[in-house]
């Protein structure tokens, strides 16, 4: 009996550290619950879930491997404690994209229901590939990215492309100088006959923003030419007189190109120092002028033509002053008034207070007549000068009274 109890007492000892069926399997579980837990997936939102406890969020993006694929829907494993499934109209819209997947392929999803009536929760893919589409479009405009893209269409206000399956849009502002259509009257048919032809070509663009509620894109082209325009402006500096040549002309000014990849605006104020209504009748394309560098801001060149002329208001301070009598071609009316030439470049305004009203004002002082004015303000450093018709007329032709009896 002896032995028999000493047998029992070492049996009992030898498996003090047996642990029962049901131990084991809690183990097990525990193990399996671990492993999970360092099992997480390396993609775009695990990496933000690692240190945060799990949540369910509708409109959040997940992600997780395939664990079964049926002929209506798709279970995606989300650790540690869910499953998600992708089933119905969700599983029709991504069809095309589900024939490509296979078990075990990490998916990203966005969760659309916290959990069904069989405890799954339902995920759409079709709304995860959109949402990450529209983060990689933010990420592009961050890190100022450039892309190709071919032109699809075109319209009177620039081009259409697309992206990642998201139409875009290109305004022709956006254009690089290159692809700008120069139209000499500047006619809206005649700029899209222009932009028709970039149709098909791919073009390197840049993201300037994203508009994600109305499903749209907006692109630049002169970003990517950026870093090599600004080593080309370097060279030059304010105040330099450089040579050009005319490539366009608009309502506002003329380009002047004055190197190969680099253009600068001389604005309609900056041509000439008489009054300029249409540079069109002015130049033409091809022409070589003499320009100076009057500005150099955010990448632009601004340039001047009148400014390597004589200034004829030094030589006008010289010769009128206030109170003078003038005489003064009409040139312009405006809602001022009419604006009057008392020699090359020196120009003052008669103001509409003059008169009755604009009509009187107009059939008054005629376009392209001469009329005696007297000066009633004269600032040759700003420019103004104030003209009246009125006071004139009253020296000419003084009122003649006569004594009462």
């Amino acid at each position: 009996m002896k032995e028999d109890a000493d047998t029992d007492i070492e049996t009992i000892d030898t498996t003090e550290g047996i642990k029962t069926s049901k131990e084991s399997g809690k183990e097990e579980k525990d193990k399996k619950t671990e492993t999970l837990k360092k099992k997480k997936p390396e993609g775009l939102m695990s990496k933000m879930l690692m240190n945060t406890s799990y949540t369910i969020v509708i409109g959040e993006l997940v992600e997780g491997p395939v664990i079964a694929i049926d002929k209506a829907a798709l279970y995606i494993d989300l650790p540690p404690y869910r499953t998600g499934i992708i089933y119905g109209r969700e599983f029709i819209n991504a069809r095309d994209v589900i024939r490509k997947v296979h078990i075990g392929d990490m998916i990203a999803a966005k969760i659309v229901e916290e959990e069904n009536k069989d405890g799954y929760v339902e995920l759409s893919l079709k709304e995860a590939r959109q949402a990450l589409i529209w983060s990689e479009a933010e990420t592009l405009i961050r890190e100022k990215r450039v892309i190709d893209l071919p032109v699809k269409e075109a319209n009177k206000g620039g081009l259409i492309l697309e992206w990642q399956g998201i139409q875009g849009f290109l305004p022709a502002s956006q254009l690089k100088s290159d692809h700008y259509p120069r139209v000499k009257d500047g006619d809206k048919d005649k700029i899209l006959e222009e932009l028709k032809k970039l149709v098909g070509e791919k073009i390197s663009v840049s993201i300037l923003s994203v508009l994600p509620q109305e499903g749209k894109l907006i692109f630049s082209e002169k970003s990517g030419e950026q870093v090599e325009k600004q080593g080309i402006i370097d060279k030059y500096q304010v105040g330099d007189e450089v040579s050009g040549e005319i490539t366009g002309m608009v309502d506002f000014g003329v380009f002047v190109k004055l190197e190969e990849g680099l253009e600068g605006l001389v604005h309609i104020s900056e041509i000439d120092w008489s009054l300029v209504e249409d540079p069109r009748k002015l130049f033409t394309v091809g022409q070589k002028v003499q320009v100076k560098i009057i500005e150099i801001k955010d990448g632009k060149i601004s340039l001047s033509i009148k400014a390597l002329k004589e200034n004829p208001w030094t030589g006008a301070a010289k010769k009128y002053k206030k109170g003078d009598r003038v005489n003064g071609v009409i040139i312009k009316y405006n809602k001022h008034g009419a604006l009057a030439s008392i020699e090359e470049g020196v120009a003052g305004l008669i103001h509409i207070s003059e008169f009755t009203n604009e009509e009187k004002l107009k059939e008054t002082l005629e376009l392209g007549k001469s009329y005696p004015f007297i000066i009633t303000l004269f600032d040759a450093e700003e420019q103004r000068m104030a003209l009246s018709y009125q006071s004139a007329k009253e020296k000419v032709e003084p009122t003649v009274r006569t004594k009462a009896k």
